[in-house]
């Protein structure tokens, strides 16, 4: 005790920290606090704690230099715990953020293997969701990540041992005078208040947030009832950890304060250190303002009718070439698509995908429901061909596919219209956790004929042959009856019947790609066949192509193979069907899916030969127990080819 009294003392007299033992500290600002930062983590000379700057794919993180005890040696319970911190995103263009920040406990003071962009600098694809990490967080992210399930782009969640949250809330604060919480924005540059607390006698963790302005609310955004006695070690560190991706941003924390069995004590907000944003913002708001003064008199009029005329030309400005008149009947205007979508506002923002936005709208003359793909394109070259696929695709007519209406264009942006799909895309609810519908068997039936009858048009049935190249779940559309439409022919390339396909780039998504594409980089029919079988096993089978969850490295069709080699094909079938399916429908439909996602490609069959296998004319050859060397041969019958 002789030892360790000295140094508490000095670190008691650090000015901008207080502290009163180890498991108690205080810190307005961080000018000389007791931090161990790794990464591109730093303390700015003003006294900020910033996690990341704005440099692609790196990762930050602080921690308490001292470990904490957490648990109670005589019982082994956690004990409770209160800690308070003022945190701030600004990022580099307003409302488009990269990945967000979260608060850690942790067993070690690095992470080592910890990745950036959607891992938060916190796990990795290998250890993401394993119990031996001992990893609490409570993560503020900016990001909407399908593949751990987030439920929006802007939410706080609770995460043991990985990035799937326990539980998860869009950002807000309960406000008192209205009764009911009111929405935060992340990314909004304004510093946000967070409070953790976790009572050991009620095995409750709660996390409240507000505005900097606004106290303590008395309801919590997030409560969830959870023992951490399994999760936390004995010892632990605390800290934050924050990540980069493509779109650049900083992450700042102003103060912190904590304190183990108690309330983290207040932080003195008016000596928080300021953020750098800020002075700039006052120092152009006040040379705008007298600027302003010296001209306002002289000019003010004429410039506010001058911007005004501007400002109603360029909102509506398009990008129209010579080339393009052959094309005028299916173009749209952009302002015909700006009111439709009422200015492309978020509320009618259906999803955000690889290839940009998608927003719903209504034609003002028609009333038709459509959905706007804005798409970045700031080259010109090849945009006179695939405008003029834009224009051939939109003649393709079948009631399995969706229908592209048609395109506008401005300077780097090309805008695709297409019929509007109430239902969304399959995927949802094949994954979605909050999707209430399951579908049944006899649906997911349909869904699968109508799919495999569209893409028989695509192949043999239209004036050209269209490969489609991404066939997938998520590209899969439900109308409101249910039918299932392919969509997004953004990879689609055309070519004349009897001709080689001029394709040479791998395009496609990891899981539905053909053996042989990644070698030719060809994409053919037979291409869209095997990727049509992953997706049948897709559905029926209620799972993802790359089995992640099982192993990184196992894929759908290897494991449906590997049960019908052990005669427990059944074993596949989608757990939420409840046994409420044909057994013989339901095999015939896994066998095909083997047969058109076999690795040899000329074992597969055509997908009028797949029409026929569903509709019940062809018959299903015997599929050898290694999968290989099978192909349907006739009308009438099929035959097993010699094993190779």
């Amino acid at each position: 005790m002789e030892v360790k009294l000295p140094l508490l003392l000095v670190i008691c007299l650090l000015p901008g920290i207080t502290a009163t033992k180890y498991d108690e500290f205080t810190y307005n600002g961080f000018n000389r606090s007791e931090l161990y930062l790794d990464g591109i983590a730093e303390i700015t000379t003003n006294g900020l704690l910033r996690l990341t700057n704005s440099t692609e794919s790196q990762q930050g993180h602080a921690f308490h230099k001292v470990p904490l005890r957490f648990k109670n040696t005589s019982d082994g319970n956690v004990h409770s715990f209160s800690t308070c911190f003022v945190f701030a995103i600004p990022p580099e263009y307003p409302d488009v953020s990269g990945n967000g920040l979260a608060f850690v406990l942790s067993p070690t003071r690095g992470l080592p293997g910890a990745l950036t962009k959607q891992y938060l600098g916190l796990f990795n694809s290998t250890n993401n969701g394993n119990s031996s990490n001992h990893i609490l967080a409570i993560e503020l992210d900016t990001v909407l990540n399908i593949e751990f399930r987030d439920i929006n782009n802007n939410h706080v969640g609770i995460d043991v041992n990985g990035l799937t949250s326990l539980n998860a809330a869009p950002a807000s604060y309960f406000t008192e005078k209205i009764g009911e919480f009111k929405n935060l924005s992340l990314v909004s540059r304004e510093p946000m208040l967070v409070w953790v607390d976790y009572s050991n006698q009620e095995k409750k963790l709660n996390v409240t947030m507000s505005p900097i302005s606004v106290p303590k609310p008395s309801r919590p955004l997030l409560s969830s009832l959870i023992d951490l006695s399994s999760v936390l070690l004995d010892t632990m560190y605390i800290g934050f950890s924050s990540s980069t991706g493509s779109m650049l941003t900083s992450h700042y924390v102003l103060g912190w304060s904590f304190k183990m069995n108690g309330q983290a004590p207040a932080l003195n907000l008016s000596s928080l250190p300021s953020l750098p944003f800020e002075k700039h913002r006052r120092k152009l708001t006040a040379l705008i303002i007298w600027v302003a003064l010296g001209v306002v008199v002289f000019i003010a009029i004429t410039a506010c009718c001058i911007a005004y005329i501007i400002r109603r030309k360029a909102r509506y400005a398009e990008v129209l070439e010579e080339w393009e008149l052959e094309h005028r009947t299916h173009r749209f205007s952009y302002k015909e698509l700006f009111k439709a979508t009422k200015g492309f506002r978020e509320e009618n923002l259906l999803g955000v995908g690889g290839f940009g936005r998608v927003y719903k709208g209504k034609l003002p003359s028609s009333k038709t429901e459509i959905a706007v793909k804005r798409i970045s394109h700031d080259s010109k070259q090849g945009m006179r061909e695939f405008v003029g696929e834009i224009a051939s695709n939109s003649q393709l007519r079948h009631r399995n596919l969706v229908q592209l209406l048609g395109y506008s264009r401005r300077k780097g942006e090309l805008l695709l219209v297409y019929e509007f799909m109430s239902n969304g895309s399959l995927d949802k609810f094949l994954y979605d956790a909050n999707k209430p519908t399951t579908l049944g068997s006899s649906q997911r039936l349909k869904i699968i004929k109508g799919v495999a009858s569209g893409l028989l048009y695509l192949h043999e049935e239209w004036e050209q042959i269209v490969v489609h190249r991404d066939i997938k779940a998520s590209n899969v559309l439900l109308d409101g009856e249910m039918n299932g439409k392919l969509g997004d022919f953004g990879l689609s390339r055309l070519y004349d019947h009897g001709s080689d396909p001029q394709i040479t780039h791998v395009v496609g998504t990891f899981g539905y790609i053909a053996p042989e594409l990644t070698k030719t980089g060809r994409a053919t029919t037979s291409t869209d066949v095997f990727a049509f079988g992953v997706f049948i096993l897709e559905v029926v089978c209620g799972r993802r192509p790359i089995m992640q969850q099982e192993s990184p490295d196992l894929h759908l069709v290897d494991w449906v193979l590997g049960s019908w080699r052990n005669g427990v094909i059944l074993e596949v079938i989608d757990a939420r069907l409840g046994g409420d399916y044909d057994v013989g429908e339901v095999e015939l439909i896994l066998k095909i899916g083997l047969l058109c996602s076999n690795p040899v490609r000329a074992a597969r069959p055509t997908m009028r030969q797949v029409m026929q296998l569903l509709d019940g004319d062809l018959s299903l050859p015997e599929i050898p127990k290694d999968g290989m060397g099978i192909a349907v041969s006739s009308p009438n019958h099929a035959e097993e080819l010699e094993e190779s």
